[in-house]
């Protein structure tokens, strides 16, 4: 039998005095072999994992356990190397890609320089060769333009490249194990399919074992070959991945199999037809905004939308699907008020069925201030969106204060009110924000959207840094609050999942206009665009018999030069969005 490449012996690690927050695991990985540590926040995962890197905050004490990992054919416990030894294990043959790539990467140093300081430090390479090495990394894992990133500071990339950037980061130094801490969490689903297949690509060229962090079945099903399940510090389950995931045996793996979210196998019952109600109207919405160029370069147009028609009714939620970059948060920001479109674009909102529409492009400053309780924001973030400096109990009767709602005692009894509303006690609005979890903090962030009695709500990705089973309970939430106040949701994702879920009608969009429109009923089950169908494709299920097909996502997701000429165009000249049946448009050649 062949020796494990890292192998975990009864782990536990804890906080001062108080109980084990991991206590007692066990697991191993052999060269190679991709294991998945699964569970939600909390469950010891992360810590798990720096452990091996001993990364851990002051505050943690490894109370018990081995770790021993196969240098070279010599067993090595980790957690008594001394600290000279670990240095040139950490980044060299054991690399680690962190969740939060803004927070791991210098924003004083170009990506570059960072990238190549790996091979610096541990195989003392010539900037020249570590330069070409880093290029042709920069090239794998799927940068357009090397020279470019080499040259950029992380404040200047998405989400997605800076994810890419620290993966890069990983790989460059070809380790004998990579530890990926919720790797694709940040990425948009195409991406993902694509970093996750750029992974498995590594591992055959370069025979590296993976251990993989993550709270999504659908990638554990496309990517591991052992299973861990982990719950408040415990292993609950562990064995091969087509076991634990063909017949899940504990009950906490089988709750988290039942909260995942997946695109319906059989269309649902056609929703009721829509009706002429319209909340808000956005027609021909186009948004361009200009860059400065360097030295004697004439500034740059990019255009975020362009010519982009959707219509909301009242009481229903419009969900507007797309990767980083297509524009769907630049029109939600134009929806709301707070960007101003190009001239020729109009943005119209209706407070009431028969009140007089509100240009929401020209706003006068007391329409703004009406507009404002009127339509409300969830964010993408619910770390950043709450300040940490209030109490929740401020931070709810904030906007009530701004608007002269009430009294003081009124303002209380209404955050009490809202907290109630979105499943939290009362009793939580003395505390601050960092005493809540992620989920809390998002039920937070809509409570506060909601003190103001809006009709509409902008959800901005509300649900996609959240484990399946919190993302779930968010779900359910909104739905009830939408039916339950008759709110009206503008829901920007890019998870098809969530939409196929809760949306009435979806719009997708890519590279600032609208590809396909329909339906959920009819976009899941007759997709006609192929951008919509690498979406659709690029979607993990928690199903060993149906793996992402990378090559459908690779020409959807690919430039619309590339597509089938009936979808093919060049920039935003693109073909007109032709209705092929009732309700169901598609930009294409007809």
């Amino acid at each position: 039998m062949s020796t494990p490449l890292l192998d975990v012996r009864n782990l536990s690690i804890g906080f001062g005095t108080a109980d084990p927050v991991v206590r007692d695991v066990s697991f191993s990985v052999m060269p190679g072999e991709t294991l998945a540590l699964v569970g939600e926040s909390g469950s010891g995962k992360t810590i798990t994992c720096r452990s091996v890197l001993r990364i851990l905050p002051d505050a943690a004490r490894i109370s018990g356990g081995e770790i021993n990992f196969d240098c070279k054919g010599t067993q090595i416990d980790l957690l008594t190397l001394p600290e000279r030894g670990m240095r040139r294990i950490r980044g060299n043959q054991i690399a680690m890609i962190f969740q939060e790539p803004m927070r791991s990467l210098s924003p004083l140093h170009r990506l570059g320089d960072q990238v190549s300081e790996v091979l610096r430090l541990h195989r003392d390479m010539p900037m020249r060769e570590a330069r070409r090495t880093v290029l042709e990394t920069f090239e794998r894992v799927g940068f357009p333009d090397p020279g470019r990133v080499w040259q950029s500071y992380p404040f200047e990339m998405s989400g997605g490249m800076r994810q890419r950037a620290m993966i890069a980061m990983a790989m460059v130094a070809r380790p004998e194990l990579l530890i990926a801490d919720e790797p694709t969490t940040a990425l948009d689903v195409t991406t993902q399919a694509q970093v996750l297949g750029l992974i498995k690509d590594l591992q055959k060229d370069t025979g590296m074992a993976v251990i993989l962090v993550t709270h999504d079945l659908g990638v554990v099903a496309n990517m591991a070959e052992s299973v861990v399940v982990m719950n408040k510090g415990r292993v609950m389950e562990r064995g091969p991945a087509d076991v634990v995931l063909g017949a899940p045996a504990h009950g906490y793996t089988q709750k988290l199999f039942a909260a995942a979210p997946m695109i319906p196998e059989v269309a649902a019952p056609a929703r009721a037809a829509p009706h002429d109600d319209l909340i808000l109207d956005m027609r021909k919405v186009t948004k361009t905004y200009t860059m400065r160029a360097g030295g004697w370069s004439a500034p740059k147009v990019v255009t975020a939308c362009h010519r982009v028609d959707l219509e909301l009714q009242r009481g229903k939620t419009l969900a507007v699907v797309g990767e980083s970059g297509s524009g769907k948060t630049t029109c939600a920001r134009i929806a709301l008020g707070a960007e101003l479109p190009d001239r020729g674009s109009e943005v119209l909102f209706r407070a009431a069925a028969d009140s007089k529409p509100l240009r929401v492009d020209a706003m006068s400053q007391s329409e703004r201030v009406a507009f404002q309780r009127q339509a409300q924001m969830v964010f993408q973030d619910p770390y950043s969106s709450l300040s940490p400096r209030m109490r929740i109990q401020q931070a709810l009767t904030e906007p009530m204060e701004i608007h002269n709602i009430g009294s003081r005692k009124d303002r209380r009894e209404k955050a009490a009110e809202m907290l109630r509303w979105v499943g939290l006690d009362p009793s939580m609005l003395s505390r601050y924000p960092h005493a809540f979890s992620g989920g809390q903090r998002q039920r937070l962030s809509i409570a506060r959207a909601l003190t103001l009695d809006p009709v509409l709500l902008v959800c901005d990705e509300p649900t996609s840094a959240l484990d399946v089973s919190v993302q779930e309970q968010i779900l359910t939430l909104l739905e009830d609050i939408r039916d339950g106040m008759g709110l009206s949701y503008l829901f920007i994702s890019h998870d098809l999942a969530v939409v196929a879920r809760i949306a009435d009608e979806v719009a997708v969009m890519r590279q600032g206009v609208v590809v396909e429109q329909a339906p959920p009923d009819t976009l899941f089950y007759n997709p006609r665009h192929p951008y919509t169908r690498a979406l659709i494709a690029a979607q993990p299920e928690p199903d060993l018999n149906r793996p992402i097909d990378l090559s459908l996502v690779a020409r959807g997701a690919g430039s619309p030069s590339t597509w089938p000429e009936a979808y093919r165009f060049e920039g935003v000249d693109a073909p007109a969005l032709t209705e092929l049946e009732p309700g169901h448009k598609v930009r294409c050649h007809v």
